[in-house]
């Protein structure tokens, strides 16, 4: 557990008397009974406060939690607003393999470094319990009868008459064994016949997280094929309510995800972190966080019987973007609570980072105790989590309006005023009604560029570009839909939108509607447990029939790992310079992020996926027009939509408890071939400098234990100048390797060829890609270029470049260099190497408009400093082109939020807030990161 040793701890605890049995009948069972804390305070905190009272109460010693903490806490009322600093140490940590598995190398990496200063390497262990999943390592390269890439599977599958995972396991080890110590650790591959439906997935170095699961203490690793993080986290993972070393205490957790706070659905308590921050509180480093303001959100009033919980997040994501919740806590309260399921609700706080909170929390009530009955859980610990609960006045009864606490702010939201929506065609929080698609899509091909825009001229509005596919001809325009996924963790962990989009399946195929052939279709189910129900209650036949058969268990399009598109398509895209759509069941649709030939992006339910991707495209209005013709009549779409009750009634049926036990009582074991793969099992890593996967850091070259006074940073150019809402899409891209970048040569410098460069997220262990795909999206607009590309201008010799190969030139000058942004830079997913990527560029700091929570956050990880205009300054008020040469004046001692001078080489001088929030991110700043203060930490003696 994260927190040391109860029963000492308890001894030295101010709080100690209020400690006492759950039950007298066992009473080496205890738990803080905050109850008996006699503060009149308590019982008007906000829920979410409460689990942060409850871990510095247990944890307070007077060194890493004071006292003062504690009454910071409970006086929350008037110190929300004071930017009050305190301590919280979760229960555990999640993460996920695009940040886990560097993560495991940075520990390796670590363990080196304490041992060459002399300490004792194991002292880097995690403390705090975590669980690594694998699942975002998946890519769609096969689906449907796509037999374009089928030369290429024979790779992996010579001539036998099956494929199968045990095979697919040991051909992938084989053929790529020769370029690093790695495997295939997830596959899905049907048997090899004229309909075979071929899904193969991306690598990632298996033994690096095999070798983490043997190497520390504390840590499991969840083998691919398992499903999606999130769900997993909500079916399996979940405690609610912990029971450890003798002590009952709230389930809570950060996570190195920013989709980790859909288990506030259920009642838990966590949220994204950078993967930086997130290891050291695996290595019991508590989280420096101010305490933030709690908006309180009322539901009230019931769906119409037409609308999903996807249609009811898109609305709260824009509602609340509009509100204004950054860098605070939202939590939900209201009858209408009570007419979400715990699916539902897991739906709406999944998407929290969109609408910018850090945790949206529904408190546990009845309807999360019949969900944790449903999905497995035992009667003893439902009896446990119940009684705690209830002791601690943390059961939340929505109907009983007296146990509203006091919220900074409350707004509302009317369940029936929900209308069927998606959101696009850039970004998610921007919601369009369904029956208003046509003539949005058709007023942003008109709109200037921009997050609403994709200029298109009047004369071209209409192009139809024909090609051949399969020996057929079709044609593409604009909106034209080519990739249709029902994906992610926000909507396949749902059964209500899945059984949805299986019913409105199933009324299409019994109505004579198809779906052009060339559209890519895939469906990657949260957990085992949805394939279940979905052959169980008789609609994945319907779905596959359409084209939306399982091609394995991940986030796969959401984050990036969409795969090939069919070439003739391509081409017809190219040449009419369409702007091409995708929909999916998804949280994120920055441009770029799916695929860089979809410039329309599209989140929606399930069942909505499957609508647009029938109808073919986006253009059109589902009221008045068809969405397919057959034989003897039109088809509507309000003819095929299953109704909630519908929807209820299936899975009220076939959704049981049975189901999940039978999915998750194998589930660590259940992968035979990744329980068998080989590790090494040593304290200390054994790089293999023939890796292209895998490769040791160089964060911490030439670390001492002394600590080097920060210095200014000294006649700084700009290396890339942008405008708002950059993205960590922007900054750290999770696509495919393209054949012509920097990273691209690097690997070919390896002796691979581009058939196996895989992805990005796949060489995640390798700082020498990482460092080269850093600002290699290929929609980065960057002003000193004036369009969309991955290069940027080097100022000295007035040439444009790579990003990579001009940083490389500074670097190689000894010129340091800054970064200009607009607001919200960094927002989008949590992703470490969106810091670790500009901090070997070189790049000593950034000067931005505004900052999203977690990348800030990995920013001060990283030593790189969050500069933040002051209130009413920007680049273009005070004049500044990004070609002059910064210098930014580091005064002695540093306070959190002060203001420093910048001054430029034009004799012009600027005033611009230093955003390191905390005394502990000041520490992390003078050690040069929270790494570097770890690995001092952990090698003094």
């Amino acid at each position: 557990m994260c927190e040391r040793g109860r029963k000492s701890t308890a001894m030295s605890n101010p709080f100690a008397h209020i400690v006492e049995a759950l039950d007298p009948n066992i009473p080496d069972h205890k738990f803080y009974n905050l109850s008996k804390l006699g503060d009149p305070r308590y019982d008007r905190l906000p829920f979410s406060i409460r689990v942060l009272l409850e871990s510095a109460v247990r944890n307070c010693d007077g060194f890493l939690v004071k006292r003062s903490d504690v009454e910071s806490i409970l006086n929350w009322k008037q110190t929300q607003t004071q930017s009050v600093e305190v301590p919280f140490r979760p229960a555990r940590v999640i993460l996920q393999d695009f940040t886990g598995v560097p993560a495991v190398v940075d520990f390796a990496a670590m363990r080196d470094a304490v041992k060459k200063l002399g300490g004792d390497p194991e002292k880097i262990n995690p403390v705090c319990p975590a669980d690594l999943v694998i699942d975002h390592s998946i890519q769609v390269d096969f689906n449907r009868k796509n037999r374009e890439r089928f030369e290429f599977l024979k790779v992996f599958c010579p001539p036998c008459k099956t494929c199968s995972l045990t095979q697919a396991f040991h051909k992938g080890h084989t053929l790529y064994n020769t370029h690093g110590p790695l495997s295939i650790i997830a596959i899905t591959i049907s048997c090899i016949k004229p309909t075979s439906l071929h899904k193969l997935l991306i690598l990632i170095p298996a033994p690096v997280p095999q070798w983490g699961s043997k190497a520390f203490q504390n840590m499991r690793i969840i083998p691919p094929g398992s499903g999606i993080v999130h769900q997993v986290n909500l079916e399996y993972l979940a405690r609610v309510v912990f029971d450890q070393n003798g002590y009952y205490y709230p389930d809570s957790l950060v996570g190195t995800d920013s989709h980790t706070t859909m288990i506030d659905g259920l009642g838990v308590l966590g949220w994204g972190v950078g993967g930086i921050e997130a290891e050291a509180v695996m290595l019991g480093q508590p989280i420096s966080m101010v305490l933030p303001e709690v908006i309180g959100y009322r539901l009230q009033g019931t769906p119409n019987k037409f609308i999903t919980s996807t249609d009811i997040v898109l609305t709260v994501t824009k509602h609340l973007r509009q509100v204004g919740v950054v860098g605070k806590f939202v939590e939900f309260f209201g009858p209408g609570v009570a007419q979400l399921s715990i699916a539902d609700r897991a739906t709406i706080a999944n998407m929290c980072p969109e609408y910018g909170a850090t945790a949206a929390f529904f408190p546990v009530d009845h309807i999360s105790l019949q969900y944790l009955e449903q999905t497995g859980r035992d009667s003893e610990k439902l009896d446990y989590i119940t009684r705690y609960l209830k002791a601690v006045a943390m059961f939340r009864d929505y109907s009983n309006s007296s146990q509203d606490p006091d919220f900074t702010q409350v707004h509302e939201l009317d369940l029936s005023t929900v209308v069927p929506c998606c959101s696009g065609p850039k970004r998610p929080q921007d919601r369009v009604a369904v029956s208003d698609m046509k003539t949005d899509f058709e007023a942003c091909l008109a709109a200037k560029q921009g997050f609403k825009g994709f200029q298109v001229t009047p004369e071209l509005y209409h192009v139809k570009v024909p090609f051949q596919y399969n020996d057929k001809e079709y044609s593409l325009s604009h909106g034209s839909v080519v990739i249709a996924a029902i994906t992610s963790c926000t909507n396949t962990s749902n059964p209500s939108v899945m059984l949805g989009a299986g019913l409105l399946a199933k009324k299409a195929i019994e109505a004579g509607l198809s779906m052009k052939p060339y559209i890519k279709t895939s469906l990657s189910p949260g957990s085992g447990v949805v394939t279940y129900y979905l052959k169980e209650s008789g609609v994945m036949d319907y779905l596959f029939q359409l084209g939306f058969e399982v091609v394995g268990y991940g986030c796969m399009t959401c984050i990036g790992n969409s795969g090939p598109l069919p070439e003739p398509v391509v081409e017809a895209i190219t040449q009419g310079d369409l702007v091409a759509a995708g929909i999916l069941s998804g949280n994120r649709n920055f441009e770029g992020r799916v695929h860089p030939n979809t410039r329309a992006n599209y989140l929606a339910s399930p069942p909505l996926v499957i609508a647009y991707a029938i109808a073919g495209t986006v253009r059109i209005d589902f009221d008045t027009e068809p969405i397919g013709e057959c034989p003897q009549t039109n088809v509507f779409l309000r003819d095929i939509w299953p109704t909630r009750e519908e929807i209820q009634a299936v899975e009220r049926q076939f959704v049981i408890p049975a189901m999940f036990k039978e999915v998750y009582e194998k589930i660590e074991k259940v992968n035979e071939r990744w329980n068998a793969l080989n590790a090494p099992s040593d304290k200390l890593y054994t790089w293999d400098p023939k890796s292209t996967y895998i490769k040791s850091p160089p964060f911490f070259d030439g670390l001492t234990k002394e600590l080097q006074t920060p210095k200014s940073i000294t006649n700084a150019y700009v290396l890339l100048n942008f405008g708002d809402s950059v993205t960590t899409d922007h900054i750290s891209p999770a696509g495919n390797i393209a054949r012509t970048s920097p990273a691209a040569r690097y690997l070919t410098s390896r002796g691979l060829n581009p058939r196996d460069f895989n992805s990005y997220g796949s060489r995640r262990g390798n700082d020498a890609v990482m460092a080269r795909g850093t600002f290699a999206n290929i929609r980065l607009f960057n002003k000193f270029l004036n369009k969309q590309a991955p290069r940027t201008l080097h100022l000295p010799s007035d040439e444009t470049l790579d990003v990579f190969d001009a940083a490389e030139r500074y670097q190689q000058a000894g010129l340091p260099l800054m970064i200009l942004a607009g607001k919200e830079y960094g927002s989008g997913s949590s992703r470490d190497w969106a810091a670790k990527g500009p901090f070997l560029l070189g790049i000593k700091a950034v000067l931005a408009e505004s900052y999203e929570r977690i990348h800030r956050s990995n920013l001060v990880g990283m030593g790189v400093i969050p500069l933040e205009y002051l209130a009413g300054d920007t680049a273009d008020s005070l004049g500044l082109t990004g070609r002059e040469r910064y210098t930014v004046v580091i005064p002695e001692p540093l306070t959190p939020r002060m203001i420093v001078d910048i001054k430029l080489d034009t004799g012009k001088t600027f005033q611009v807030r230093m955003r390191f929030d905390t005394d502990v991110e000041l520490t992390y700043f003078h050690n040069g990161g929270i790494l570097n203060y770890m690995i001092r930490k952990m090698s003094e003696n």
